[in-house]
Order: C-alpha cells, then sequence, then structure tokens
C-alpha cells in the first residue's frame, strides 16, 4: 500500500514544534475584545457569539488545542494525517480538560466524513501539501454551513523564490531529512551568497536556526504556491468567493508607500481584484496569502464595511490586537505611529495627529465612530472621522461592528 510522503514527513518531523503549555494564548485571549474583533474580522454583519462550531483542518501538533483553550464556548474539530501530531494536541487536551475539542485522524479529502457543517474553517498552511488541493477546498466548502466563513492559509510564489530555489538545489543532491544531513544543510545556508534571495529571508527570520523549520520549508516532499490570479481561481472554482485578506494593507494601494507615488491615483482606479493583482507585483516578497472566503451562495459580506452611505458612523470600532501605537521619536507635528505587530512591510504605519490620537484613544469596542467623534469634538469632525477610521480599517488596525448599523 502506497503512502501519502507528506503523512509521513510530518510524523517523522512535526512541525511547527510541539509546545507544552497554552497558558499564554489562554490568558490573552481573556480579553473579550480580542474574541470580538476576530468575529467581526469574519462577520461584521452580525451580532458576536461565541458559541461557534469550528474545524481546523490539518490542525497539526497544537493549533486545534489553541482554538479550545481560547475559545471555551466553541466546539473545536481537529483534524491531521500525522500520528505525531495528533498525539501531541490529545496530550494538550488532557493537560486543559478540554472538553470542546474533539480529535480525528482523518485526511482533509475525506473530510466530509464528518457529516457536519461549521461556522468557521481553518485551514492554514496545508493546502499546498496535498496531493489534489482542489478535492481538498471541496470538501472544506461541503462542511461550511450556508452563511459560514473559511479562513485560508496558502504560499505565494514571489516571496519565497529563494526557498523554491534551494528546495531545487536539495533534490539534486539528494538532501534527506537525517538529524546529520539537515545539520550540514544549516551550515551550507551559512555560507550563501548575501545576494541570493534565501539569504535575506533568512536575515529577517526567527525561525532561521530552527531544524524543523528549515526542513519544512527546504526538504517538504510537496508543496506549491498560488499568485493572486492563481488563488481567486482556485477559490472560484471551487465555489468559494473572496471576502478580504485577513490583513489587507499590503494588497490596497490606499496603503504605505506606493500611495505617495505617481502611480497611485491610477492603481485606485483599478478594479479591486486588479488592484491585488498589481500590488502583489509591486511588493515583490509576500510570501503566504492569508484569505477569509465565503460559500458562492452565501450573502456578500463585503458590503457591510462601507463608508459611502449613512451607516458609517453608527459602526462600532474594535481594535485589532496587533494594533500598536508608537510614541518615540515622533516626526514633527504628530501624536502617534500606528502599526501592526501582523505585517511584516516596514512602509505600512500611520502617523496621526493629536485630534486623530483623541479618536484612536476613545475606541473601547463599545463606542460607534460617531459617539468617538463627538467626544474628540473638534471641527468638522464627521468628515475627519469618517476618513480616520477608513485609513484604520484599510491599515487593519480596526474592525467594526456593523449589526446595529442602519442608514436612518
Amino acid at each position: 500500500m502506497n503512502t501519502d510522503p507528506v503523512r509521513d514527513f510530518y510524523t517523522d518531523h512535526p512541525y511547527p514544534p510541539p509546545v507544552e503549555n497554552l497558558d499564554r494564548a489562554r490568558d490573552k485571549w481573556r480579553d473579550e475584545n480580542r474574541h470580538r474583533s476576530e468575529f467581526h474580522l469574519f462577520w461584521p454583519e452580525r451580532p458576536y457569539r461565541a458559541d461557534l462550531d469550528i474545524l481546523v483542518a490539518g490542525c497539526g501538533t497544537w493549533q486545534a488545542a489553541k482554538y479550545a483553550v481560547c475559545r471555551p464556548q466553541a466546539n473545536i474539530t481537529g483534524i491531521d494525517v500525522s500520528p505525531t501530531s495528533l498525539d501531541h494536541t490529545e496530550q494538550l487536551k488532557r493537560k486543559y480538560n478540554l472538553t470542546n475539542l474533539e480529535i480525528r485522524s482523518l485526511p482533509i479529502e475525506r473530510a466530509g466524513e464528518l457529516k457536519r457543517g461549521f461556522d468557521l474553517i481553518v485551514c492554514t498552511g496545508v493546502l499546498h501539501h496535498l496531493q489534489d488541493p482542489d478535492s481538498g477546498l471541496r470538501a472544506l466548502r461541503d462542511l461550511l454551513k450556508p452563511e459560514g466563513s473559511m479562513y485560508l492559509m496558502l504560499y505565494a510564489p514571489y516571496g519565497r523564490t529563494g526557498i523554491y530555489l534551494l528546495q531545487d538545489y536539495c533534490r539534486r543532491l539528494g538532501i534527506g531529512t537525517s538529524e546529520r544531513e539537515i545539520s550540514d544543510l544549516m551550515e551550507v545556508l551559512k555560507a550563501l551568497p548575501q545576494h541570493h534571495p534565501l539569504a535575506t529571508v533568512l536575515r529577517g527570520s526567527r525561525d532561521a536556526a530552527n531544524p524543523g523549520a528549515l526542513a519544512d520549508a527546504l526538504l517538504n516532499p510537496r508543496d506549491r504556491s498560488y499568485s493572486v490570479p492563481q488563488l481567486f481561481d482556485f477559490m472560484e472554482r471551487n465555489d468559494l468567493k473572496f471576502g478580504r485578506w485577513y490583513s489587507q494593507a499590503p494588497y490596497l494601494p490606499q496603503c504605505g508607500a506606493i500611495a505617495t507615488t505617481p502611480h497611485a491615483e491610477r492603481l485606485a482606479l483599478l478594479p479591486e481584484y486588479e488592484q491585488y493583482v498589481a500590488m502583489e507585483l509591486w511588493r515583490g516578497l509576500i510570501a503566504t496569502h492569508s484569505v477569509l472566503v465565503s460559500r458562492g451562495d452565501s450573502s456578500e459580506w463585503r458590503e457591510n464595511v462601507r463608508f459611502d452611505d449613512q451607516r458609517w458612523p453608527h459602526y462600532v470600532a474594535i481594535r485589532l490586537p496587533g494594533t500598536v501605537c508608537v510614541q518615540d521619536r515622533l516626526p514633527p507635528g504628530s501624536a502617534g505611529v500606528l502599526l501592526s505587530r501582523y505585517h511584516s512591510f516596514p512602509d505600512l504605519i500611520l502617523v496621526i495627529d493629536a485630534h486623530e490620537k483623541k479618536m484612536f484613544d476613545a475606541i473601547d469596542g463599545r463606542r460607534s465612530i460617531g459617539e468617538i467623534a463627538e467626544r474628540a469634538g473638534g471641527q468638522d469632525q464627521s468628515s475627519r472621522a469618517r476618513y480616520f477610521f477608513e485609513k484604520l480599517f484599510r491599515y487593519d488596525q480596526v474592525v467594526f461592528d456593523t449589526s446595529k448599523a442602519t442608514n436612518s
């Protein structure tokens, strides 16, 4: 009987590395606004609820357990094909008494055997390793409830150029995954020419000295990547539609250094899809795409966050967990610099003035934009608030609860 080389690889080399302690993650998720911000990232138009049915497809050594420990009111199902990964997940389940977690040994292509629907399906870093990614995605789509959401992360080609060069190099030399061969490979990587595309990646990576991470990147028996056009085609042919990028600022010409160039106006006139394609080409180093998608027959949620009608003053703003306000060594005349810990591109920052800082400080996860603008005061507060909160949204600083917003 033929075995799956990817299953064998992750059985012998589980990745991400197993963890024994989820206390820090659990403590962070005791903040209700963290729960609400994630919920309204997926469903801006719905009232918040915590009792979701969540599938973590390709759960690895701890991802499903982390979801379960951080979301005690949700029902979590984790599936994977690696016995090693499932064993580590089972250990965490017992340690934290995760009665809300079910674990199954099941390939994604056979996820239909679960025979139930899910509000949220999380599949990050998995589909691109399957022999038939379309079969896997269709199986997940069929488990999505009518208004459910799916969070996918897939490899992107341009930011992984150096990885693919070294993958080919390793294949040609017959480099295996023994401890000695991985150790030798790490020594070889230290001698990479400084101009090599992988050298730049390694210099900025926390995993550069991690044998498991290097094995996963360079010695994995199967992976593929998707450019923006290939990603959209992948979704559409499997009856899924784009909702938004998990972090959208890198894909928007209104954000970052590109917004100050002569091409900014031309880019902004393109259809949204073409903007995304162009920005991937301009940025050049996007290594993964993280996207939120829904069933092809579901209602369109993107229209629930817009600033061209009368609903926006009623949006309730909620900060995203990655939001940081820097107040050291500020540019002249500024009161703060906003950035996201989740952005890898250093140009994606927002310099804010004193009035904008007042509005930013007033965001508590309960007040609407209109209430925040009134609290901050100042001249022409309505138009300034609209402009500012649209920027915060584009730069991944906030999400909105639009469930009570009306045009009246």
